[in-house]
């Protein structure tokens, strides 16, 4: 079993940052790939960035030269910077970490996230 826990999200204006952070804990040996997805109201949840535990990167084009994914293998945590925020990022953001022994994952809690004009 694998634990997610999220911090990090908040309030921020247009053109500002904010960092998000997940610490997995539990069967952590088994976690890949880790990633980070969001949801809007009324929009299916997609996902925003994910790294590798050897490190490869995958953007979602929307955020591409904004945010940046990051883990710290011996931490057990994920991190997602995020620049440059627009309204149109306001959502709740959800941390997953994959196992290479299952198809199926893991999803924390969620942390919302709002950016005002």
């Amino acid at each position: 079993q694998v634990q997610l826990m999220e911090s990090g999200g908040g309030l921020v204006q247009t053109g500002g940052s904010l960092r998000l952070s997940c610490a997995a804990s539990g069967s952590v040996f088994r976690i890949n790939t880790m990633a980070w997805h969001r949801q809007a109201p009324g929009k299916q949840r997609e996902l925003v960035a994910s790294i590798t535990r050897g490190g490869r990167l995958n953007y979602a084009d929307f955020v591409k030269g904004r945010f940046t994914i990051s883990r710290d293998n011996a931490e057990n945590t994920v991190y997602l910077q995020m620049n440059m925020l627009k309204p149109e990022d306001t959502a709740v953001y959800y941390c997953y970490a994959g196992v290479s022994i299952s198809p199926y994952g893991y999803w924390g809690q969620g942390t919302q996230v709002t950016v005002s004009s």
